[in-house]
């Protein structure tokens, strides 16, 4: 029975699940049964037979050990995205993340054709204060190269001693030589939870879902209760743009906090009696029924589509943003002793009115978009769920929906989501507003469909049109790592 189920990029800790296999063979010789697993034998004997060759006959001595490992990660890359094997470095590398804490810069990664992109950078941090962006590119770590480099080694290389220096080269928006920033490793210790009063409303940024999340927002609750007369207080706005999830029973935590009864989340696995559902605590509701705004987009997956999910459906909140990341699948953690531990994906989740959200994501009621500075205008969206290889499918192909802006203005004074959220609270109509950015964004949809079907007919017989994009990718689930 899952425990805690990891829904994220940042590496959650979770509990184990152990799965006993019946393995049936037929009396009867013919029988699709005995057919199936002789099939499989087969397969493994081939395996075997391949691995002694190389260990035999390849030109240098090969590393037994990390053949045995690149098997078995091939093996699950070739599942889904999601699902991969960790060694023991790995996997404590991620309970020490899950736990909050951990040393290095404070920067999410992740990796994407060899390429390592900037997931964000974590609040309160080396990085953040440096002013490293979401979507940057590091070209290079104390002027080593990252191509050729694994994750783990790139992320290893930013990682160190406390207090010691660290250049990085970033390469952003139309600047192709890139820029070198000099940080100072730090112990991070990630606040996932972040809070101030805007006045007679209360504001809180949730970053990632670790295990100080749900602590960090009764924080930030009780502190507005205390310093915001009750009836003067006009609500809640919940920020979880860019927050690529974490863990689950965070997540449920999270909205029982604003939510006294039904439904918050259910996971369902190949078999009908893997399902689980999760139902609010009643008397758990710390909100008192205040009024709720969640901002999400393109960067917000996973567990913050959770919460975004099961608030929308009770009717509790307004979401506000653009369409979220897509990443329905559930990630179990499975420890293998010494030998680390593996992470597949064993569950899709659905929001309480059983609608799945992969591939798809969760569509806020009021469209907001931002307004992009020039030299990341056409950089500034996510893929999305929908754009990674090997995605499990949800319906047909054109019932899937691409990524969306991500971009969030470091200054809040131009923050439009943010202000559309305030001005909500305060009963002012933005409907006039957000139909002009639906209406805006489905123009661009358009716009960058008939760029395409031109360069379609205008490219040569022979051909294959070649179309821009290279564009910031959100947090890839399980596939990120935070030095």
């Amino acid at each position: 029975m899952m425990r805690k189920v990891s829904l994220v990029v940042a590496g959650a800790a979770l509990g184990a699940t152990a799965a006993t296999v019946a393995l049936q063979t037929s009396v009867l010789s013919g029988s699709p049964a005995f057919a199936a697993n002789s099939d499989t034998y087969r397969n493994l004997n081939l395996f075997g037979d391949v691995f002694e060759k190389i260990r035999t006959d390849y030109v240098e001595k090969p590393d037994e050990a990390k053949l045995v490992e690149a098997a078995i990660n091939g093996m699950l890359t070739s599942l889904d995205p999601h699902s991969s094997y960790m060694d023991a470095k790995a996997y404590r590398d991620m309970q020490v993340q899950t736990r909050g804490e951990f040393g290095g810069l404070g920067i999410e990664v992740s990796q994407d054709d060899g390429v390592i992109k900037v997931v964000t950078p974590i609040d309160d941090t080396p990085a953040s204060k440096a002013g490293i962006q979401s979507g940057d590119l590091i070209t290079a770590i104390d002027g080593d190269p990252v191509s050729g480099m694994t994750l783990n080694q790139a992320v290893d290389k930013m990682r160190g001693v406390v207090g010691t220096p660290v250049t990085l080269k970033i390469v952003r928006g139309k600047d192709k030589d890139g820029t070198d920033y000099k940080l100072n490793r730090a112990n991070i210790t990630i606040k996932s939870v972040k809070f101030e009063e805007k006045g007679d409303i209360g504001y809180v940024r949730i970053s990632q879902f670790n295990e100080q999340t749900f602590d960090g927002l009764k924080q930030a609750m009780a502190k507005f209760a205390a310093d915001i007369p009750n009836d003067k207080f006009k609500g809640y706005i919940v920020d979880l743009r860019n927050n690529p999830g974490g863990l689950l029973d965070q997540s449920i935590e999270v909205s029982n906090a604003f939510i006294d009864h039904g439904e918050i989340v259910s996971t369902r696995g190949r078999n009908a009696d893997e399902t689980q559902r999760y139902n609010a605590r009643p008397g758990y509701d710390l909100s008192h029924g205040k009024p709720l705004v969640v901002l999400i987009n393109g960067g917000s997956a996973s567990a913050s589509e959770i919460v975004a999910g099961a608030l929308q459906d009770h009717k509790r909140a307004t979401i506000i943003g653009t369409r979220s990341f897509g990443k329905g699948s559930v990630q179990t953690i499975i420890p293998l002793g010494s030998n680390g531990a593996l992470r597949l994906t064993t569950a899709r989740y659905y929001t309480p009115s059983g609608r799945s959200i992969q591939a798809k994501g969760i569509e806020p009621e009021d469209v907001v978009l931002e307004d992009v500075p020039d030299d990341l205008k056409g950089k500034d969206d996510t893929k999305g769920e929908a754009s990674l290889k090997g995605h499990l499918m949800n319906g047909a192909a054109t019932d899937e929906k691409q990524g969306s802006q991500a971009y969030v203005p470091p200054d809040s004074k131009n923050d439009k989501q943010l202000i559309a959220a305030i001005d909500l609270l305060h009963g002012v109509d933005i409907k006039s507003r957000t139909a002009s950015d639906t209406t805006k964004a489905a123009e661009m949809t358009k716009a960058d469909s008939t760029k395409t079907e031109a360069a379609k007919a205008d490219a040569p017989k022979g051909d294959t049109p070649k179309v821009d994009t290279l564009k910031p990718d959100p947090a890839k689930p399980d596939t990120s790592k935070a030095p």
